[in-house]
């Protein structure tokens, strides 16, 4: 057997899938290093044709190993651990591209100028930061498959489709999994909210369903 096919064989779905459950189950370092090891050229390679910069590339391929590592036990349910790593790389790339959003080129006062202007408020960004940390402590309450469904679409912006197959369930499954955790979110959520709207008029229009549609566009068509 050459190398390549020796390369290949290595970085089967089957041989990743091994790597993943050790990694999940026994918190295997080295199955760690070998899974980073067999997908990290790959997937630089791909997140660098969104970034169009392999040292953007690099970080955003890293930042998902780290969260990979991190969450492993929570996310001991995915089955397609390269359908997992490729999808993560282009919702964090896309990520990674938005964070200029808040620069808007607009007209000056002299003709024919422009100037940069950042639109980003800081007291929205606390407000919103607040609203995050609710979020996140509401849905550590969910029963767990809820949970990660819940988490996998909100925080790695996969679509249901992705999840059903990525936990190899069915996509009414990942749907009425996701529809039960809004619903208990909604439960949750609405007396902080409430106490919100008491004390700053910034959160008025805000309802958890308002704030659940903006965290969450993808599931609200």
């Amino acid at each position: 057997m050459n190398r390549k096919q020796f390369s290949r064989m290595k970085t089967d779905k089957a041989h990743l899938s091994t790597l993943w459950q050790n990694i999940c189950t026994q918190s295997d370092q080295k199955a760690f290093e070998e899974l980073f090891t067999l997908c990290y050229a790959r997937l630089v390679k791909f997140a660098a044709e969104y970034l169009q910069s392999t040292e953007a590339a690099e970080e955003v391929v890293s930042d998902v190993f780290m969260k990979l590592w991190t969450g492993r036990q929570q996310f001991a349910e995915v089955a397609q651990i390269d359908k997992y790593l490729f999808t993560a790389v282009r919702n964090q790339s896309l990520n990674h591209l938005r964070q200029f959003s808040n620069y808007h080129i607009v007209p000056a006062d002299e003709a024919g100028e422009a100037h940069i202007v950042n639109t980003f408020d800081p007291c929205t960004a606390t407000e919103w930061r607040e609203l995050l940390l609710r979020l996140d402590e509401a849905v550590e309450m969910l029963p767990a498959r809820r949970r990660v469904i819940f988490r996998l679409i909100k925080e790695e912006g996969f679509k249901p489709k992705e999840v059903a197959e990525i936990l190899q369930i069915s996509h009414r499954t990942v749907e009425t999994q996701l529809f039960q955790a809004v619903k208990q979110l909604q439960i949750i959520l609405e007396p902080y909210l409430s106490t919100s709207r008491e004390k700053t008029r910034s959160v008025d229009p805000l309802t958890v369903a308002g704030l659940l549609a903006v965290l969450l566009p993808e599931i609200f068509f």
